[in-house]
């Protein structure tokens, strides 16, 4: 009795185990039965024929193939299908339609054909010749089409054509997911709006919001611009559009260059961002920088963030940089002018100089300096109110000097040449400063060498206008044009206080010494050279 009962008592601590495992088993077995038979339902769902004027069959032939002839309407799932003719295989689902082919994707989705291949465990549908597709306002026509009725997903890669209210497209490779309305195109893609034609590797378009992908190299072409670019986008709708990589932006007379391009057409407006430039191509002129923005309709264009310029001359090039630079045309519309604004400093192999702000009008090839502006020559420091350079033949020509004109070069360690007016006209042989014209309380001392270059005196003299030559950069002779007031003092009996006229400023540190020297604004004291007092024992 006692091993009966622990037989029972193992029986039925067991028997609840074998039960759960055995229900388990059960709803396992019958989920999986119904995904099967849910799958097995979805893949074998069988093309119905809906109507045909006459059907023949010969089991002779072939027992599951029926031919329909005559208005052939066939079904599969929601999709309808017509032609004026098909064969039926019944046992494969699949048929082949002949002539007037026409699916019924959806409301707003239709395929036409010639021949048709259909299979109805994939829902493909592979139609030849005469090939159209129309979404709503969109046309494909192609010579051979794929629609994927399960996806659906149009694709063609013999060629194909796209065209909307306002685009005509064309590309070697194409797909068209109809869901989300988006058209991706793939090798040879030509885009053709009245406005400008797109040429392109690799595009993405969407019918409904209008707006296309690029991916690979791409130009956009339009009466007012070229632009390039290897990725961006571009709105039809509202001609917003932005670039990237290698983008540029070209008329006929600039070239925007940045990392990344914004250009609204509707306005005119094109940004740039990092790795600014921007190219004049009629006046030799680059302008680089962190941030550029350009007005298409005035041809204003202007950069920032560290901005610097290259103009080339022959044989020679000049760099200048500036808080901001920007650019306009005159008001004849003819010629641009160029504004430099805020610590501008400029090098360029015979000519440097500093000033608050400069003016480049290249109708007539002058520079304008405002804002204590100063430049150098060789060995001479030129300064004033106001300068004005004058460039002819890709060299320095004149330079003219206004108000509180002075000019100083450096003779030896402790003595200078000095030249000093109310206004200034200087005179350049080979970018060289050969003559100069004071008027107005001129004054000078200059210093008389022999021509071993030793100092036979220093001479003095002031006159209401003079003409000064140099040569080599020293005082040849001079010329006055009003009776003079001139001295010429022994060197060890000239007196301390008459070797520098009133407001000298030696500023050599200030002057850039290379083209990479101009991102570099001192702003240490000025320079004053203090005059040498005599021991009074």
């Amino acid at each position: 009795m006692i091993f009966l009962f622990n037989k029972a008592s193992k029986l039925l601590y067991i028997f609840p185990l074998l039960y759960k495992t055995l229900i388990k088993k059960i709803i396992f077995f019958i989920i999986f039965s119904l995904s099967f038979s849910t799958l097995s339902a979805q893949k074998n769902t069988k093309v119905e024929l809906i109507k045909a004027n006459s059907l023949e069959y010969d089991k002779n032939i072939n027992k599951d193939v029926r031919r329909l002839i005559g208005d052939v309407v066939l079904k599969h799932d929601e999709t309808l299908m017509y032609c004026d003719s098909a064969w039926l295989y019944s046992e494969t689902n699949k048929f082949d339609a002949f002539s007037k082919i026409h699916i019924k994707v959806s409301d707003s989705v239709d395929v036409w054909g010639d021949f048709l291949k259909y299979d109805g465990n994939t829902k493909l549908a592979e139609l030849n010749h005469n090939c159209k597709m129309i979404d709503n306002q969109t046309t494909l026509t192609s010579d051979f089409l794929f629609y994927d009725l399960q996806n659906d997903i149009a694709y063609y890669n013999s060629g194909g054509n796209i065209v909307n209210a306002e685009n005509n497209l064309k590309s070697k490779i194409g797909q068209y997911y109809s869901k989300d309305k988006m058209f991706f195109f793939k090798n040879d893609v030509v885009l053709v709006n009245p406005k400008y034609t797109i040429n392109c590797d690799t595009l993405k378009y969407n019918t409904v919001s209008e707006v296309s992908f690029f991916l690979g190299p791409t130009t956009i072409v339009s009466k007012e611009n070229t632009i390039y670019c290897e990725n961006g986008w571009y709105d039809s709708k509202k001609d917003l559009s932005q670039f990237s990589k290698n983008a540029s932006m070209k008329n006929t007379e600039q070239v925007l260059k940045g990392d990344s391009l914004f250009y609204d057409r509707t306005t005119g407006y094109g940004k740039a961002i990092k790795n600014v430039t921007i190219t004049d191509l009629k006046e030799n002129l680059v302008i680089y920088g962190g941030f550029g923005e350009y007005f298409e309709k005035t041809e204003f264009s202007q950069v920032t963030e560290n901005p610097y310029l290259v103009k080339i001359f022959d044989g020679d090039s000049m760099f200048m940089h500036a808080d901001t630079l920007n650019t306009k045309l005159d008001s004849a519309g003819g010629k641009r002018i160029l504004f430099a604004f805020k610590h501008v400093k400029f090098f360029k192999s015979d000519l440097q100089g500093i000033s608050d702000s400069v003016v480049f009008f290249f109708r007539d090839s002058t520079v304008n300096l405002y804002g204590n502006p100063i430049i150098w020559n060789e060995k001479n420091q030129l300064s004033a109110d106001f300068i004005k350079i004058i460039i002819g033949h890709n060299s320095i020509k004149e330079l003219q000097m206004y108000a509180s004109s002075f000019i100083v070069s450096e003779n030896d360690s402790l003595n200078y040449d000095q030249i000093k007016g109310k206004d200034m006209i200087g005179y350049f042989d080979d970018s060289k400063l050969h003559i100069i014209d004071v008027k107005g309380n001129g004054q000078t001392v200059y210093h008389v060498n022999d021509d071993d270059g030793s100092k036979t005196g220093i001479n003095t003299s002031e006159s209401a206008s003079l003409r000064i030559y140099l040569k080599d950069n020293k005082v040849e002779k001079i010329l006055f044009k009003a009776k003079p007031d001139a001295t010429l003092y022994p060197v060890k009996d000239m007196p301390e206080d008459k070797k520098q006229l009133k407001g000298f400023k030696w500023l050599k540190s200030l002057r850039p010494t290379d083209k990479n020297d101009i991102f570099v604004w001192r702003t240490v004291a000025v320079v004053e050279k203090p005059v040498q007092k005599k021991d009074s024992h």
